[in-house]
């Protein structure tokens, strides 16, 4: 939470809350944080994304990072997101803010009812929400982290103003939104495993919805060192460009790096790798001593940024015009999966080794496929990057020698006759409908309970099997479900694509 150095509450308070929501949840922080004069308000917005000059992104919005303080503080660089989500038509927000005001464990979310701002009411999603409560122990409603925190409310006017057709009347008054509905959470001290919890709910809430948009409410460094701001926010960005929910976390906790939103911050994160959508853009950043021009030593001094998650543009499969590797870097990946299965099969160590490359750094999922002879010899991989590319090729290479249970463990004598074949995967996508699947282009992974199969896209050209064919023999002998199974409305069905490539086309 907020804090020099350590993660702490800025305060504590005893409160007496109903246990009940509201069926209209007044605002805390109108007057303060905000003007209270809807007019006022409405105006200041729209000179906030008037001034805001965001770089277009290439995909969807899903989620934003975005800063909680006083509008005259941080209203500027939170314009930079808002702006780019201006006239778009999310039906359900969900936003996720830290508790300043109340010390609670685990998570709350707010049922039912509305929230009202000097612009309007908002209404709760409360078939979302019943989605997301009781269903585990880590989150429930507690009325007391909503009664007197701004960083969820302080989202919603921009919200409003961005979403919905909001402008003061001429008497003054609110005008009516615009449909979408509000998911308001707040998350108290918090495990890293609760934060992966929530992210799982939250994704099985969403399902195969593409309305749906993520607010992290969070502001930065809080202290009295003006050059300490700059030096520790620049650690924590650097943590947030790659999506590395994990490290971030454990930064928090060691006093590293500062977000006082920053568990919801890392719930955003591993929720939007999840469902695909792993490209993070920072669009502005500042402090209150660059927005005050106050940056005498020992002043108070509180760090800002604005940031965007987007899903992009579907990878090429192999062999087309934009893929995903050039040349070179599949004939790194070929030889680093060589030599580790040499190193591994002589030593029983996994190789040490380090690439600079971005690309090969990425998250990214991938298989190998060892053939001896013409014939399948291991195929094992992830179909979800946990980590950079390159060591993900090199996990997998000794798990298709060694671990594939339908095969003996590779001896060292047989290496010089197994060709290296790799497999390097987009994000998953869900599909609603199987007539989306291109045979050929397109892997698939099935999902029912808690069974599961993948077909890699080759597999359909290898055996010429139909759709129909395909789509059976992974329900039965990839998935164990029956051979019907994907025509089930309960099943879901994820395709990909690959870059799929071998020793033979680059010796």
């Amino acid at each position: 939470m907020c804090g020099n150095k350590v993660l702490v509450f800025l305060c504590f308070c005893v409160l007496v809350a109903s246990a009940h929501a509201q069926e209209v949840k007044e605002p805390n922080v109108a007057g303060a944080f905000y003007p209270a004069d809807p007019q006022e308000l409405s105006s200041m917005i729209d000179g906030f994304l008037a001034k805001a000059k965001p770089e277009p992104m290439e995909g969807e919005i899903f989620a934003l990072i975005s800063p909680h303080a006083g509008y005259g503080f941080s209203g500027q660089a939170a314009a930079f997101g808002y702006k780019l989500i201006e006239g778009k038509s999310y039906k359900t927000v969900i936003v996720i803010a830290p508790s300043h005001q109340y010390a609670f464990s685990d998570v709350s979310v707010y049922p039912e009812g509305a929230f009202r701002t000097p612009l309007g009411e908002v209404a709760v999603d409360t078939e979302f929400t019943k989605d997301l409560l009781n269903k585990i122990h880590e989150v429930s409603f507690d009325a007391q982290a909503f009664a007197k925190e701004h960083a969820l409310e302080v989202q919603l006017p921009f919200l409003q103003k961005a979403l919905g057709d909001f402008s003061a009347t001429e008497h003054g008054g609110p005008a009516k939104s615009s449909g979408w509905k509000l998911v308001p959470i707040v998350m108290g001290d918090c495990s890293f495993q609760t934060c992966q919890r929530l992210a799982i709910l939250l994704k099985n809430a969403i399902g195969a919805r593409k309305d749906i948009l993520v607010v992290a409410s969070t502001d930065m460094y809080h202290g009295y060192d003006y050059e300490e701001t700059e030096k520790i926010d620049a650690s924590t960005i650097a943590y947030l460009r790659n999506m590395d929910a994990e490290g971030l976390y454990r930064g928090m906790r060691e006093g590293t790096l500062q977000l006082c939103g920053g568990y919801g911050v890392v719930t955003t994160l591993i929720l939007s790798k999840a469902l695909g959508h792993d490209k993070i853009k920072v669009l502005n950043y500042t402090t209150s001593a660059k927005v005050t021009g106050n940056k005498t030593k020992g002043a108070w001094t509180v760090g800002y940024v604005s940031c965007a998650i987007d899903e992009p543009k579907a990878c090429l499969p192999a062999g087309r015009e934009g893929e995903m590797l050039n040349k070179a870097q599949k004939k790194r990946l070929l030889e680093i999966a060589r030599k580790t299965i040499e190193t591994y099969l002589k030593t029983g160590k996994k190789m040490e080794l380090t690439e600079t490359d971005p690309i090969l750094n990425k998250e990214m999922g991938a298989f190998v496929t060892l053939h001896e002879h013409g014939e399948l010899r291991g195929c094992i991989g992830n179909i979800v990057g946990r980590g950079p590319l390159y060591l993900t090729v090199r996990d997998m290479a000794i798990e298709a020698a060694t671990s594939d249970p339908r095969f003996p463990p590779v001896e060292p004598g047989e290496l010089k006759d197994i060709e290296i074949e790799i497999s390097v995967l987009s994000p998953l996508e869900k599909i609603d409908d199987p007539e989306k699947i291109q045979m050929g282009v397109h892997g698939v992974l099935v999902r029912k309970g808690i069974y599961s199969g993948i077909f890699l896209p080759q597999v359909a050209t290898e055996t010429g099997w139909s759709k129909e064919e395909f789509m059976s023999n992974l329900c039965t002998h990839k998935a164990g479900l029956a051979p019907d199974a994907w025509k089930d409305k309960s099943t879901e069905i994820y395709i990909f694509s690959a870059e799929v490539f071998s020793e033979k086309e680059h010796d």
